[in-house]
Order: structure tokens, then sequence, then C-alpha cells
């Protein structure tokens, strides 16, 4: 029988060791600037380049809001078209604010959030109107019944359509920039900004057209068309849309974090995040169709607890990012990479807000406080990448190029280690329980030496590390990184290459890398 501890160290992906080894070696090995995204270069075909792409999807939604604007202002004429912008506009900071609340712990880049709320707003926006449109006319004139043709457009075409326009954008991301989609929680903001688009312009939609219809009958006031649809668009229901396709999100979440090998699974969770949107869409849509009272009926007993279920998901998911660092970000710790003290102060988020104001205020200036905060958020950003990087590759959800990866992130890592290392590690003092960090001066700013002091024989700075960490070394496996460890001679191996030294800085016959 196999011994079970070596099947346990089978199972992690080994970590490279900083003790006394070359720095070259590791941190040289990463890719330079220009080839960060691991992907070869391909000259002489133009759409291939990253400007050309980009400025073709800018174009794309440019044409596209173009269109809807058009399409909306010709619907509801100029008034309704100002009123309608103008109440439709104030649900949307506070959604996305929400939703980047959630994407806290490792966040996006913006220009995935810019593009998945312009594709709501406009690309999804337009397919709906278009094909929403085109389906009620036929089914009304195949059947001679507008009134039944506008009910089933509602509660069947609607949904599938604008549902299906919306999960586009979650796509393209999911398969065009699969490295920063890395689990549930950013397939949860993405659908939520492709939503909170979509429910903008549909918004101004309906809420230009409800001051049209108040401007012929002469109504106004609360009793007015355009204050009922406010009150249950933008009061009541303003989670509607986002919780639709949050479900969709869900499920390239769910996927992105299974196991390669899964391949069913990660088609399977998509479809179904998908046709749960859809259905969930049909019931709000036709509750209106269930009596006086079943529209208040499906919003109480269906999209309320709907809503809590998917925000407690949420916010668990982003509580097992933070769980994730706690985890993962040891190996590094124990290798020579973080100070003991890291993994820690990483895995609380008043931890990481500390660090950042503690950087900024220890600055003699400014512009060198916003630097240093700059480059602790960053330092906590690129430690987040890699422990979830780690995660994944014990479950077995990353590629051949993990090992790349790994070192990329560790060169950030140590590009900005002797300014985030200190703050962190005094944040992480400040921060935990009382008491606990009796007997250990706290970190001074910087300029002034590193005196961090020891607790447990490890010392707390920008340089030390635990000293030596068996069971890292000469990996074996099928992908770079996995495997279990030999008793060969590696480039990882400690004992290859001098400590580093005590105020932080490289040892010092080698040169530190490029910055």
């Amino acid at each position: 029988m196999s011994d079970p501890s070596v099947q346990h160290q089978q199972a992690r992906p080994a970590v490279p060791v900083l003790h006394e080894q070359r720095l070259d070696e590791v941190l040289g090995a990463a890719p330079e600037r220009g080839r960060w995204r691991y992907r070869p270069r391909r000259v002489g075909m133009v759409w291939r380049s990253k400007v050309f792409r980009a400025g073709a999807v800018i174009v794309a939604l440019v044409l596209c809001g173009l269109v809807i604007l058009a399409l909306v202002r010709e619907q509801t004429g100029p008034e309704g078209f100002l009123v309608g912008l103008g109440l439709a506009v104030l649900p949307v900071p506070l959604l996305m604010a929400a939703f980047r609340w959630l994407d806290r712990v490792e966040p996006g880049p913006w220009r995935n959030l810019i593009f998945s709320f312009a594709w709501g707003a406009c690309a999804a926006a337009l397919v709906a109107i278009i094909a929403n449109s085109f389906a009620t006319r036929w089914i009304a004139t195949a059947t001679a019944d507008p009134a039944s043709a506008d009910t089933l457009g509602a509660t069947v075409i609607a949904p599938v359509v604008e549902e299906s326009a919306k999960a586009a954008a979650v796509l393209l991301i999911f398969l065009f920039r699969r490295r920063e989609f890395s689990g549930v929680v950013d397939g949860v903001v993405v659908a939520g900004f492709t939503a909170t688009g979509f429910a903008f312009t549909e918004n101004i939609l309906y809420l230009g057209n409800a001051f049209g219809e108040d401007q012929l009958s002469g109504s106004s006031g609360l009793a007015s068309v355009t204050a009922g649809t406010f009150f249950v668009r933008i009061v009541m229901s303003p989670f509607a849309h986002p919780l639709f396709t949050v479900l969709t999100g869900l499920g390239f979440g769910f996927a992105a974090v299974s196991a390669r090998r899964h391949r069913a699974r990660r088609i399977a969770l998509p479809l179904l995040g998908l046709l749960l949107a859809m259905g969930l869409h049909a019931l709000w849509n036709g509750s209106s169709s269930f009596g006086p009272y079943g529209f208040y009926a499906v919003y109480g007993i269906v999209m309320v607890p709907a809503f809590g279920l998917v925000t407690w998901l949420a916010i668990w998911s982003r509580q097992r990012e933070l769980r994730t660092l706690a985890a993962e970000l040891p190996a590094y710790a124990a290798a020579g990479w973080l100070t003991p003290a890291e993994p820690s102060a990483l895995s609380s988020m008043r931890a990481r807000g500390m660090a950042r104001d503690l950087a900024r205020h220890w600055q003699p200036d400014r512009a060198r406080g916003r630097a240093a905060a700059r480059a602790v958020a960053e330092y906590e950003s690129f430690a987040t990448s890699l422990a979830g990087l780690r995660r994944r590759a014990r479950h077995g959800a990353v590629g051949p190029d993990y090992g790349a990866r790994e070192r990329e992130l560790l060169h950030h890592l140590w590009q900005r280690r002797e300014v985030a290392a200190p703050a962190l590690a005094h944040a992480a003092l400040m921060t935990a329980r009382p008491g606990a960090h009796q007997g250990r001066p706290l970190p001074t700013p910087y300029g002034t030496g590193y005196g961090y002091g020891y607790a447990n024989g490890y010392a707390y700075g920008t340089g030390y590390g635990p000293g030596h960490a068996p069971g890292y070394g000469q990996t074996h496996g099928h992908q770079p990184g996995y495997g279990h460890t030999q008793g060969h001679t590696s480039p990882y191996a400690p004992g290859a290459y001098p400590p580093p030294q005590p105020d932080g800085s490289a040892p010092h016959s080698h040169r530190r890398p490029p910055s």
C-alpha cells in the first residue's frame, strides 16, 4: 500500500524555495514585461493585434449605443427620454458599488467591468428590443390575438432573448479574459455589471413611455403612471435583472474552479445557470397573470428569498477567498518569499486596508505616500492571485503554464516587497488579538531600519524567512510544480543560494530583479 503522507505531498504543488539560492535562477526565469500574458507574439496578422481587437470592440459597442439611443428616443420622445434617463440612473451607482465591494479581495480590472456594463446597456439591450419586437409581431400575426402575443412574448420570448444576450458578455470574458476570471465572485461581479447596464437602458424606455402616457392623460403626482413605474422598477426591484443574470454568472464561476478534466461539468454548469436565470425571469414577468396579487406573491415568496440566497452565496464566496489566502500563503512564507506575519495580514480585509494606510502615512510627502499605498495594494492583489493559483493547481484546474505564472507572480511580489512587507507586518500585529503581540517590537517606519524582533523563531521583517523549508525541491509530475520531493539538487533546492540580508535586501553578490 502507498504511504498516505507521500500521496498528500503529491497532491500539493511545490513552492520555489527562496532560502540560499540564486534569485537570478528563479526570478530571472519570469517572463519579460512584454510577455506577461503567456501568449506567443504573432506578427503579420492584424486581427490578432490587441489594439485592433480592442478598437473593434469599442467601435461595435459605440454603434450599438447610437442605435439603441435612437430607438429609445424615438419611442419615448425627447422629454420622455430625458425624464427616463434621469430616473433610471439613480440605482446604477448603488448596484455598481455593491458588486465592486464583493470584488475587493481580488479586484478585477475595470476594463472588464466597463465592457460588461456597456455590453448590457448597448449590445444586449439592442438585441432584446429588436428580437422581442419581431417575435411579438410574428406571434400576433400568426395567432391573430395581440393580447396573448404580448403575454407570450413577455413570459417566454423575452426571458430567453434577454438572458442569452446578457450571458454573452459573461461568456466572452470567460473565454478571452480567462486569467482574470478565476472564481465565483468574478462570475457574480461580471454578470451583475452586465445586468445593471441592461436594466439601465430598459428603465429609460419604461419610464420614458410612462411619462409620455402621463403627458397624454394629464396625470401627475403619486397617481401618475411614471410614479408607479418608478416605484416598481427602481424602488421595489432594482435587483431583478442583476439577480437573474447572476445565476448565469454563478454557473460560469463554478465552471472556472472545476478541474480541467471535468469537461462535461464545465459546460453543464453555465448552461444550468442560464436556464435558471431564464426560468426566474419568466416567473417574474408572468407574475401579473397570476391574479391581482400574483405580483406581490412572487415578489415575497420567490424574489426576496432568492435575492437573499444569492447575496449570502456571494458574500460566502468572498470570505472563501480570504480563507484561501490563509491556507495557501503559509507555504510561500515557509519557502522564504513572505514573512511569517503576511499570510494572516493578507487574509484580513481590515489588515489590508490598514497596511495601505500605514504605507501612505509613513512616507515624508503625499506623492510618495500615494505611490507606497499603490505598491501595497498591488502587492496584496498579486498575493491574492498567487493563493488562488495555488489552490486551483491543487484541484487540477490550471494548465501547463502553472510554473511560469507562479514565477511571474513571485517576481511582482519581490519588486514591491521592501514597501509592502513592513506595512503588512505592522498591520498584522495591530489587528491581532489583544496581547498577541506582547514581546514583539512593532515595525519601525521606512528609512529608520527594520527592527521587527523575533517571535516563535521567526524574524518579522522584509528579508528574513524561516530558514530551511523541507519538503520542497525537485518536482516530478505531469505539469510544472507538481509532484513530490526527491533528494536531487534543483534550482529550487535549499542551500543553493545565500539567504537575503537582515535588512530585506538581496544578497550582496547578486543583482535584484529588474524593475
